[in-house]
């Protein structure tokens, strides 16, 4: 995997400890959607660093998606930490996925800290929007 601090190229850039095949690609590959809130946040993460437009607009609220979606080329994803889920689950409608996402640009690293909220769109989960934290 491009971007992704894993040695293993095996592993899914997520780093839920499980393989890309068995964790984020079937989602990203949109054979499958995600079952939880998390999953999808997990899923978002590595479209961002398989730079895969077609996954962020297709996770995205049509409401919130925006019309152009900039991937930098140039952003190298070191890592994701889940700090927090409410709700979120199969049966849910709406939940919450507080996260921080670390990643480096030009030598300079970056820490993305959000709350992001998510629900059921057509009855698959979609990214709403989220609230940068600290």
């Amino acid at each position: 995997m491009k971007n992704s601090k894993n040695t293993n190229p095996d592993l899914c850039p997520c780093e839920s400890g499980q393989t890309f095949k068995s964790c984020c690609q079937p989602y990203v590959e949109q054979k499958q959607d995600a079952a939880t809130a998390q999953a999808l946040m997990r899923s978002r993460y590595t479209a961002f660093v398989l730079q895969n437009q077609d996954y962020l607009r297709y996770s995205w609220h049509p409401e919130n998606c925006p019309v152009e979606i900039r991937l930098n080329t140039e952003t190298r994803w070191l890592g994701l930490s889940i700090k927090n889920t409410v709700a979120g689950d199969i049966n849910d409608e709406n939940g919450q996925v507080e996260f921080v996402a670390r990643s480096k640009n030009r030598g300079k690293a970056h820490r993305l800290h959000e709350n992001s909220r998510f629900c059921r769109y057509h009855k698959r989960w979609v990214y709403v929007d989220g609230e940068i934290l600290d």
